[in-house]
């Protein structure tokens, strides 16, 4: 079994997976109201008109020329094909995978096996077996001449002979990293490889062949990662540049890496990789139902009968427990008793101390790791002075280039943006990006975001949410409200009036509600906002949480308290006449209810309680729209 599949098993186990029409005119946001700018309208006479005045005036500039700006031939270039023309690049479309319009001459060398040393701080040292800590790495080198320095892109991740050894009926165990993974190491292989580029797959401590313990995304962790990048960077066939790249769990490892990274660490591609684990699993302190079992479930999935499972690391019995406690107790103290979660928040440290370059890669419709681990993350990389890129589609946990998968998505949950979510110029997009970044070679990448709207279309932005975003900001009083108490057993629906135009939802939105506490110190909201029956997105928040972010505050019972909600990112275009909705549930999706759900909370939408949303206005001819490359036309469309 392979990466991409033994990685995708895993977490379905513990997540259940949800498995051209006319563009808005411009918003003007003013106090609390949308106003809209009129049609120009052009009549037969002003036509007429304009088309004398326009022979006229050439008879008598006729002497004068403007000379036309060369047409550039991007055939020979074609890693600086700008996005507005992709489309019409001759892309080779013989798999569901994006590939390079020019194969690369270099062959893969076999591969080659090699152990890391990593010096340990004391508290991550073995509290079991003895033995030295070893990261276990193999590697392929293209045949370049002797004597050229080629760079490194890696990817490391726990899946690799993940389980099953010796255990009965769990089957046998994944590939080793010795085999190009399904996910990104079989794709860089065959992609980056022949142009001059080693391909390095390395297995986490306490997985595959590397020793230690598998401390699941700590520090002991980190240093493993880190000391692999280092020790590439150093290698005498190395020109001193490593790049990181993989999804989910090998997406996260990009992040550890980059926490106190190595000097030889110039870029990451992590694709729907946490930037925490208490981030993963609590999105304004509502728990996962996941979340419980998340450590856990790892640490059986490396196990089997083999003397290296005689290793114990001390938060391999911490990490099981810190979801109950959070769940529970997170108002006195819970969330805080001890450093299991701030060891795990890979972010800050990111901020503070990376000097390399960032490519975000994100589906919006991933229900494994949330997109909001991408958005504000982009902003926030960019602020801190790191070169950084996004590309967002409407996909779910898969990679831009995977139509296949693609086609399976569910209608409010990414449908209605298929087949254009297939992005097949990614390759394109990070051959330019390494080339860059690893070669040091051509111009500096430009930083944006490249974002899908939900019925399909592609915008490209410096910044997200875009700089010309404007708030409007709805008293839930205009909403007629059914039902009042949210529990276990009670829900709410906010309905508003049709709107009078169509509207461009691009950003956070966000729900201010207050909300009353009943017998119980706790309770929570799950909102799932539509258009009319179309599921848009959704915001959730233990009321402990109030405030937002992952401080828990304490609430006292029959008490009201004003909840901060921020929805998940969305890019969702709401035509004229639609009808928005908001339901507020106790939990929902993934959710695991509240300790409190029995009791619940209730609501007061009034004036005070308030619903804004981010709005954009582009018209068809907008520079920043742009289209994919249609693969469809080239190749049938899997069938589901």
């Amino acid at each position: 079994m392979v990466e991409e599949d033994s990685s995708d098993v895993l977490e379905a186990l513990l997540l259940d997976l949800p498995d051209e029409p006319e563009l808005p005119f411009e918003v003007q946001i003013e106090k609390k109201t949308i106003q809209r700018k009129g049609i120009l309208q052009i009549t037969g006479v002003t036509i007429a008109t304009l088309i004398v005045v326009f022979i006229l005036t050439s008879i008598t500039i006729q002497n004068l020329t403007v000379p036309e700006e060369p047409e550039i031939d991007y055939s020979e270039i074609w890693w600086d094909t700008p996005l507005n023309q992709r489309h019409t690049m001759e892309l080779p479309m013989e798999t569901m995978r994006a590939q390079l319009p020019e194969n690369g001459t270099y062959e893969p060398l076999p591969y080659t096996e090699h152990f890391v040393q990593v010096d340990l701080p004391a508290s991550e040292e073995d509290a079991g077996f003895p033995g030295e800590a070893l990261m276990h790495v193999a590697l392929w080198l293209p045949d370049v001449p002797e004597g050229t320095k080629i760079p490194v892109i890696m990817t490391i991740h726990p899946y690799y002979d993940f389980g099953g050894e010796g255990m009965p009926g769990l089957g046998d165990d994944s590939d080793p990293n010795t085999v190009p993974d399904g996910g990104v190491g079989k794709w860089v292989y065959d992609t980056f490889v022949p142009h001059g580029y080693a391909l390095a797959q390395a297995s986490t401590f306490g997985t595959g062949k590397s020793t230690h313990c598998q401390d699941v995304k700590g520090l002991g962790e980190q240093v493993g990662i880190q000391a692999v990048v280092d020790w590439l960077g150093q290698q005498n066939w190395s020109n001193g540049n490593v790049g990181l790249m993989g999804k989910s769990y090998a997406g996260t490892t990009n992040w550890e890496a980059a926490q106190n990274p190595s000097p030889h660490l110039k870029t990451i591609v992590p694709i729907s990789g946490s930037i925490g684990v208490q981030e993963m699993f609590y999105r304004n302190g509502s728990s996962e139902a996941r979340a419980f079992g998340y450590d856990a479930a790892y640490q059986a999935a490396t196990a089997d009968l083999t003397q290296d499972d005689l290793r114990v690391c001390s938060d391999d019995l911490v990490g099981p427990l810190n979801p109950f406690t959070t769940w529970t107790w997170a108002q006195y103290g819970g969330a805080e008793w001890n450093d299991y979660w701030e060891e795990r928040r890979h972010l800050p440290d990111v901020l503070e101390n990376y000097e390399g370059s960032v490519y975000l890669v994100w589906g919006l419709q991933d229900w494994n790791v949330d997109p909001y681990h991408a958005f504000p993350t982009y902003q926030l990389l960019r602020d801190a002075g790191i070169n950084a890129r996004a590309i967002a589609g409407q996909w779910a946990h898969n990679y831009p280039d995977q139509p296949d998968r693609h086609s399976t998505l569910s209608s409010g949950y990414g449908a209605e943006a298929y087949p254009n979510m297939s992005r097949m110029d990614w390759a394109v997009e990070l051959y330019d990006w390494f080339r860059y970044y690893l070669k040091d070679e051509g111009e500096k990448p430009e930083n944006h975001v490249q974002i899908q709207t939900n019925d399909g279309k592609w915008h490209v932005e410096e910044t997200w949410p875009p700089e010309d975003m404007e708030w409007w900001e709805i008293g839930l009083d205009a909403a007629i409200e059914d039902g009042g108490r949210i529990s276990a057993t009670s829900s709410v629906t906010l309905t508003f009036p049709p709107l009078e135009e169509g509207i461009h939802i691009s950003g956070l939105p966000t729900l201010h509600i207050y909300a009353r506490t009943g017998t119980c110190d706790g309770g929570q909201i799950f909102a799932t906002l539509y258009d009319d029956d179309l599921r848009l997105g959704h915001a959730t928040m233990d009321i402990r949480y109030r405030d937002g972010g992952y401080g828990a505050r304490q609430a006292v019972p029959l008490q009201n308290y004003l909840m901060l909600m921020e929805f998940n990112p969305l890019d969702v275009r709401v035509e004229a006449g639609s009808t928005l909705r908001l339901e507020l549930t106790e939990s929902g999706e993934d959710y695991a209810p509240s300790p409190c759900a029995a009791v619940g909370l209730v609501v007061n939408a009034n004036n005070e309680s308030t619903f804004s949303l981010p709005l954009i206005d582009r018209p068809d001819d907008h520079e920043n729209w742009f289209l994919a490359p249609p693969w469809w036309e080239q190749q049938p469309i899997p069938v589901p």
